[in-house]
């Protein structure tokens, strides 16, 4: 999105590279998750997203990694997307490096693309490439083993067949996780002008579409299994701000501005007020953390996305890009705990 282009400098490219000659592109995780005896326990997972962006957090990243996995109790991580600011190159080694980053992880980790390292990558500061190629970039860098997490494995059911192996689920503890690919820049709906287009692609529009049912088809998947499953709580987690405070006068003037959000918006809220538990939605995006309910009675996205109240929809943004300082751990409560005492979270700044 516009509002999170950053200046790239030369400095930029040659500390990622020069990196890059310490780092094995695929160094092979040798660390297995922990996932003994946990049905009925207590358990925390972080959340982070929108890092590293630029020169100076590309060379504190390494240390933020080990930050997380000095967190022994940690079940998992989740990075909901932006591995890069949006004003540098989309390129096939600084995804390597990234990857041999994510590599180093002694926890699983969760990764679902952010638009900064494909849909925006048509711009000419990033290397005015097709975007729908860099998705199959980082389709084929970051997930290269369907069905298991980066980092230490742990088995995640994926929409593999669907071409989608980034969006996966899975359960722990009875709460159901889902890490979805829906997309800044109206998910994906802005032009490619880097590329001379004004208007959206026939195959951008397929990818959109395809991407969209895909999505909505597994946030149906994740309550039908929580349901049978009697789970106290669903977290879905993505990169795109769904209620960005930035876009709200735009998106009240023009709710076409978000229209790419709207079916995934409904379809989430649909869930929501049939589930009789709490619903979290992690994001990034937006880059500052906000912890409210989007859809409350009496909020403005309402009329926007055309949808009824879910009050029981509660949204936490991950700090990001220059205030990416800290990470959020969230605690899940023993099996006992039901409601709005399931799930809490707080803010562990980083060493560096």
């Amino acid at each position: 999105m516009p509002s999170k282009t950053m200046k790239t400098t030369t400095a930029a490219l040659t500390l990622a590279f020069g990196l890059l000659a310490f780092q094995p592109a695929f160094a092979g995780s040798a660390h297995a998750a922990d996932n003994t005896s946990d049905s009925n326990q207590a358990f925390t997972f972080a959340a982070i997203g929108d890092i590293p962006y630029g020169a100076a957090e590309i060379a504190k990243f390494p240390s933020h990694i080990q930050d997380l996995n000095a967190d022994k109790d940690l079940k998992f991580v989740a990075h909901v997307g932006d591995i890069k600011n949006g004003s540098s190159l989309c390129s096939d080694e600084y995804f390597s490096y990234i990857r041999a980053q994510f590599d180093t992880f002694t926890h699983p980790l969760v990764y679902t693309p952010g638009d900064n390292e494909w849909v925006d990558c048509h711009r000419t500061n990033n290397g005015a490439y097709n975007p729908l190629e860099r998705l199959a970039k980082i389709r084929e860098v970051f997930f290269n083993q369907p069905g298991k997490t980066l980092g230490a494995t742990m088995p995640v059911k994926s929409q593999e067949n669907l071409g989608l192996p980034e969006d996966v689920r899975f359960e722990k503890n009875r709460v159901a996780f889902s890490a979805l690919n829906v997309q800044g820049s109206n998910n994906s709906l802005l032009p490619w002008t880097g590329l001379g287009k004004s208007t959206p692609t026939p195959e951008q529009l397929a990818e959109v579409q395809h991407r969209t049912d895909a999505v909505i088809a597994q946030i149906h998947q994740t309550f039908e299994d929580a349901r049978r499953s009697n789970d106290r709580a669903v977290v879905l987690m993505q990169q795109a701000d769904m209620f960005d405070p930035s876009l709200l006068a735009d998106a009240t003037a023009n709710p076409e501005t978000v229209s790419g959000f709207r079916e995934v918006v409904q379809a989430i809220v649909e869930e929501t007020n049939s589930f009789d538990a709490p619903v979290y939605l992690i994001n990034g995006d937006s880059h500052i953390f906000t912890a409210n309910q989007p859809l409350a009675a009496g909020s403005p996205w309402l009329d926007i996305y055309g949808a009824p109240a879910a009050d029981n929809l509660k949204r936490i943004t991950v700090d990001g890009a220059n205030n990416a300082v800290d990470y959020v751990r969230f605690s899940v409560a023993g099996n006992n705990a039901k409601g709005g005492a399931v799930l809490s979270w707080e803010k562990i700044p980083f060493s560096q």
